[in-house]
């Protein structure tokens, strides 16, 4: 047996202290009635009323507050075994972090705008699990498939352009890395997702064919497009710490320009969608609202015991003694209450 609001036993400490207010009154109503009469005379004037009557009335009052007490405690004893599924998808999120998402066409810059809406998406996530993939002319699983989501973010506010040395952007790897994410066990495609956000500059030139890779293996990709199609130029640092614009060869600012084709192309590969991100607008979570439509899978399962509440055992004796307490009267009897009185 166990009580689950142990706190609330506090207030059995009532019934003692009722139990003294009880007889302090009693007490008292006995010596302001002797200062009204005398004892003959107050001996016919309370003839009527029973002491063991109102002695008993108080004892059930004690007993209700003692038993409404233990009811709001809730008491319990006994155990029912109980299962709970926990079902999802599984979510792997590939992040673009070549030199190009420093771009400011979206402010901050491609990149940071990107962190920030994707811990949006990773707070609105009900129950999936969702992995981290960072790229850029190569790809590593930043964080594997949790459903710790204040892991992720902390896994997500470290992402950097210097976190991989390799320049350019190399779709196809990224998306080699984000299959091998997904478990064996995983189950079909309606239940795995990759959400890819990127400017769509790849320099690979397999995307395509890693895209049709993973239409065979039932995963969904979504793209995001992050990024001006117009172009636009690539700030940098410099040793002073001032900022400038990434040169070619010849001395010439390069642009970076989102490429929506190829997005396009991969998400019709895998039966997903392409979303553009623009500066009003930036559409991931559009994305979950595609992803929640979609069935999920049982991820893993949970017994445990639960106790069973019988608070209303000692509730129901509560309100039988409330009632009883009620309907007892403190009079005597009225052959007794009258007999000898005036005689």
């Amino acid at each position: 047996m166990r009580f689950a609001n142990v706190p609330l036993l506090w207030l059995l400490a009532l019934v003692p202290v009722l139990a003294l207010f009880f007889a302090w009154a009693l007490w008292r109503k006995a010596k302001v009635l002797r200062r009204f009469a005398e004892s003959e005379m107050l001996r016919r004037l309370v003839a009527g009323t029973s002491l063991p009557r109102q002695i008993a009335k108080m004892i059930l009052l004690l007993l209700v507050v003692f038993f409404l007490t233990l009811s709001l405690a809730r008491p319990q004893w006994g155990t029912k075994q109980e299962t709970i599924e926990r079902k999802g998808l599984d979510v792997v999120v590939a992040v673009d972090v070549s030199l190009s998402m420093l771009a400011e066409d979206i402010k901050p810059n491609r990149l940071a705008r990107s962190k920030q809406e994707i811990q949006r998406f990773a707070e609105r996530l009900n129950g999936d699990r969702v992995a981290l993939v960072a790229f850029a002319g190569d790809a590593f699983l930043q964080c594997p498939l949790t459903s710790d989501y204040s892991a992720f973010r902390i896994f997500l506010d470290v992402l950097d352009p210097t976190l991989i040395e390799a320049p350019g952007t190399d779709l196809a790897r990224a998306m080699e890395v984000s299959l091998k994410a997904f478990p064996k066990t995983s189950g079909t495609g309606k239940h795995r997702v990759l959400v890819l956000l990127t400017d769509g500059e790849d320099h690979g030139g397999r995307a395509l064919k890693v895209a049709q890779d993973a239409a065979e293996q039932g995963v969904t990709v979504y793209t995001v497009g992050i990024g001006s199609v117009t172009g636009v130029p690539i700030p940098v640092t410099d040793e002073s710490g001032a900022k400038t614009y990434k040169k070619d060869s010849k001395g010439e600012i390069v642009s970076t320009r989102m490429d929506p084709d190829l997005l396009m192309q991969i998400a019709k590969a895998t039966g997903g969608r392409f979303y553009h991100a623009e500066p009003g607008h930036f559409e991931l979570l559009d994305v979950l609202d595609a992803i929640n439509s979609m069935e999920k899978q049982k991820l893993d399962s949970q017994q445990f015991s639960r106790f069973e509440d019988r608070f209303q055992i000692p509730l129901a004796i509560a309100l039988v003694l409330l009632v009883a307490e009620m309907l007892l009267s403190d009079r005597r009897r009225r052959r007794k209450a009258w007999a000898g009185r005036f005689s």
